[in-house]
Order: structure tokens, then sequence, then C-alpha cells
């Protein structure tokens, strides 16, 4: 019993610290005890999940294979490497497992994370259904709530998006992406100058000034309006706000690209696929950008680079097999 106290003590300090974005403290705090307890799960899971709040996910897999090779029914090992599986884009073997995680260990939470694997998969419908299984109990579930606002917007089903939205921002009226979904909706039937110049003025109130959120959709209002340099400005504030939101730091290479910025180009895209790996649309685009450069061994070795941090990652290897390849072939013909 004792014990167990001592684990439940631990869990809220923990989560206290990933929440407050303190990741070497709680590494510290884990490790110290799985000095003590080296076999226990729940300490192991708690470290895999710490390192995939921090882009370490070759370090969180092997957490997670040691935990299922003692009980490979886990349910957190087997979410953890749902959550993983979803991160390097392979939603089919997420959804896998989370579905047996929920077998073992029903729990709201897996049904979402299962709704968010089919929603990637493109099965909006079959989302849908597994949102509506818990909203049906729980009508006012926030983060279900949201999670049904985007996928009605997915399937183009604007105005009900907006009304399930709208009814979660009565559970939580400061939520600053619910906010920034309801005036992205509201603003889809109105002139592209007057939406625009709504943005800029509240982006400027004391209110939202600090806002992630919304300067990131005054950046995405100022792409859409062909202003890709203004809206590359506006994605590096949205991304100094929130460095955690990879979004952000996307968008903004992607606005330098289309500016032909590349140097900017390549800062943002090139961090955005050391910590994404699996984002094939930001490496094609580096290849690109490198090839137009003609600096090809600079990109092999930054692929090179991301794969030692990221064996599992085998598309890059495929990819640098495929520079190797070109590239020694070139050297031929000289």
């Amino acid at each position: 019993m004792k014990r167990e106290e001592t684990y439940l003590s631990l869990a809220d300090r923990i989560r206290s610290l990933k929440e407050k974005g303190r990741f070497s403290e709680a590494e510290e705090e884990i490790e110290k005890e799985l000095k003590k307890n080296p076999d226990q799960p729940f300490l192991k899971m708690s470290l895999a999940d710490l390192y995939l709040r921090q882009d370490r996910l070759a370090q969180a897999r092997i957490m997670v294979e040691e935990v299922l090779a003692q009980d490979p029914q886990h349910p957190q090992a087997l979410t953890v490497l749902g959550d993983l599986f979803l991160r390097q884009n392979s939603p089919k073997e997420a959804l896998e497992c989370f579905r047996q995680a929920l077998a073992r260990e029903p729990r709201d939470y897996l049904v979402l994370k299962s709704a968010r694997a089919l929603k990637e998969m493109k099965r909006f419908a079959e989302a849908l259904e597994e949102l509506e299984k818990v909203l049906v109990v729980k009508p006012k579930s926030f983060p279900f709530l949201k999670e049904k606002g985007l996928l009605l917007c997915k399937m183009k089903r604007f105005d009900q998006g907006l009304e399930v939205f709208e009814r979660a921002k009565e559970l939580s009226p400061q939520d600053p992406f619910v906010q920034k979904q309801i005036l992205l909706l509201r603003s889809r039937t109105r002139p592209r100058d007057q939406v625009l110049k709504e943005f800029q003025r509240v982006v400027s109130m004391d209110s939202k000034k600090d806002d992630p959120q919304m300067h990131g959709l005054l950046a995405q209002k100022l792409k859409d309006a062909g202003q890709v340099r203004e809206a590359a400005a506006e994605y590096r504030v949205a991304s100094s706000l929130d460095p955690r939101n990879l979004f952000f730091l996307k968008q903004e290479g992607f606005c330098h690209n289309r500016d032909k910025n590349y140097e900017e180009a390549l800062r943002c895209l090139g961090e955005a696929l050391r910590r994404d790996p699996a984002d094939y649309v930001v490496r094609n685009t580096l290849e690109k950008i490198y090839s137009t450069r003609g600096e090809m061994k600079k990109f092999l070795h930054l692929l090179e680079e991301i794969l030692r941090e990221h064996p599992e990652q085998k598309p890059i290897l495929g990819t640098v097999r495929r520079i190797r390849k070109k590239m020694e072939k070139e050297g031929n013909e000289e």
C-alpha cells in the first residue's frame, strides 16, 4: 500500500513537471526511482512518455519494448507505442495498438486516440462513430467536442463543426484553439481583405498579442492571400510563443520556400525534420531545395545525422541509399 501511494505521489510530481515543460527535472525524478526499482513498468512508461514529448523516439521505443517483452498486452506500453506509430505516420499500426489497449483497459482517452488514428487514415465516418460512443454518455466532454469539431471540418461539414466548437467554448471560454477555430469558421464566407484586417486587429489586442494560436491564424490568412513573407514572420512569432508546436515551424519554412528565401527555409525545415523525421512532406521539400542549390552532399549529411538519432526511420534510410547511389553514378560518369 505504501509503495502504491509513493507511485501516485511520484506520478503527480512528474505530471506537474511535464505540464510545466521541466523535462530534465522530470527525467531525474524517474531515473532516481528506476535505480531503486529497475523493472517497474510505470516508471519505464513515464520515461517513455517523457522521451516522446521531447521527440526522442528511439529511446521511447526501447522503453516500450522492454515493458512489452514482460507483458505483451500492457495497456500503457501499447498506448505509447500507438503514439509512436502516429508520430511516424503509421496510423493503421497505431489504431491496432490503441484497440488492444482498450480491450485490456477501457478508458475514454483510448477511444479518443483511436478516433484520431482513424482520422489520419481518412476513415472519417468511423472516427465520428468512435467519438459519439463517449459523447452520447458524456455530452460535455471538452476533448471529445474539440476532436468532433475538427473531424466535421475535415468532412466539409463546416456549419456543424462551428456549432460543436461553440458548445466547446461554453465549457472552456478561454481555450485559444477553440477560439481560433470559431474565428476561422465564421470568416469563411466573408471577404478576404475584411477578414485579414479583423485578424490583424485581434492579434494587436493586449489579450491576444501573446497567443500563438491567433498569430498562427493570422499567418494562415496572410499565406492564403499570397503574402508569404508576412506570413513567415507571423509563423515565427507563433513558434517563439509555442516552441513545441512544430506546425508553426514547418509552415514558416514552407513560406520561406515559396518566397525563395532558401537559407531560412533550410533552417526551419531542417530543424523540423530532426524533430519529426517521419514527415515526408518536409523531407521532400528539403530535397528539392538542396537539389536546386546543388548541395545534395549537405542534404545527405543531414539525413545521415538524423538516421543516427532515429535508426527506425526506414524511409530516410531508403532516401540515403538512393542519393548515395545517384552520387556514385554521377561520380563514375565524370
